[in-house]
C-alpha cells in the first residue's frame, strides 16, 4: 500500500532514494535519532513504511526494547543525568541479539535469527524470545536516542537526527505523558541534563548522515548532511 503524497511522505521518499543511491542491494541499517519528543518513532515508521512500498523486507526496531532492568539504569541515583545518559540501554544485548546477526545474516543463504527488541522497560523484565528471519537483500531501521553515542556509530550504514528545539520536545512529551512541559522542570532535571550530556560529548549534528527540522512534524525539511 503506498502512502498518500504530502510533505512528509515526500521528504521520506527523498530520504529513501538517497539511502538507495549508496545502498543498493543488501543488508542496511538505518538509524533515526533525536531527543526525546522530537518525532523519532513515527518518523521512524514512516522511513520503514516509504522503503516497504519499492518492495523492500523492511524491519522496525527501538533502542526502547533494549533497556537495562531498573536496578541497574538507576545504579548512580533515581535523578541522575549522567546515569540516564550512560546506563539506559543493554548495548551489547542490542549487538548480540539485533545488529550482529541482521549484518550475518547478508553473509550466508542460511536464516540468521534476530531478535527486534529484549527487554520490556514497563515490566522490567526480559522479553519472551521471539527470532525472525530476513532475505539476503533487507532494510532495518532503529530510532531511539543517544544512537549517535561514539560506540554505537559503526553500526549505521546511514542516520538521521531529528532537529528539534527543546522546548518543543517537552512539550510533546507533556501531551504523550503528562509530564510537565517546562525543561527546566526539576522533574526534567534527570532527562534535560542527561541529552545536554549527550549533545556535548557525542555531537550528534555532526555524526548524522541528514540533518532533518521536524519542528513542524506535517512540514520536516532537510536543513543538513548529504
Amino acid at each position: 500500500m503506498r502512502l498518500p503524497v504530502t510533505p512528509t511522505t515526500t521528504l521520506w521518499r527523498d530520504l529513501r532514494e538517497r539511502v538507495r543511491r549508496r545502498h543498493l542491494a543488501g543488508r542496511v541499517i538505518l538509524a533515526v535519532d533525536g531527543l526525546d519528543g522530537a518525532g523519532k518513532t513515527m518518523f521512524a515508521d514512516g522511513l520503514a513504511e516509504v522503503f516497504a512500498e519499492t518492495g523492500d523486507a523492511v524491519f522496525r526496531a527501538s533502542i526502547d526494547g533494549f533497556h537495562r532492568p531498573r536496578s541497574e539504569r538507576y545504579v548512580r541515583g533515581r535523578h541522575s543525568p549522567e546515569g540516564f545518559y550512560r546506563d539506559s540501554y543493554d548495548y551489547p544485548t542490542f549487538r548480540r541479539t539485533l545488529i550482529d546477526p541482521f549484518r550475518d545474516g547478508a553473509q550466508t543463504a542460511a536464516a540468521t535469527g534476530f531478535q527486534l527488541a529484549a527487554f520490556d522497560v514497563v515490566r522490567d523484565a526480559p522479553v519472551e524470545s521471539q527470532w525472525v528471519t530476513a532475505p539476503l537483500d533487507a532494510v532495518l531501521v532503529v530510532d531511539g536516542i543517544f544512537l549517535h553515542r561514539p560506540e554505537l556509530r559503526d553500526l549505521w550504514d546511514w542516520s538521521v537526527w531529528l532537529d528539534v528545539p527543546v522546548q518543543t520536545t517537552f512539550a510533546r512529551m507533556a501531551l504523550r505523558d503528562g509530564s510537565d512541559p517546562d525543561p527546566d522542570a526539576p522533574s526534567n532535571a534527570r532527562y534535560r541534563l542527561g541529552q545536554e550530556l549527550y549533545l556535548g560529548e557525542a555531537r550528534p549534528r555532526e555524526a548524522a548522515s541528514v540533518i532533518v527540522d521536524n519542528s513542524d512534524l506535517a512540514h520536516p525539511r532537510i536543513v543538513g548532511g548529504v
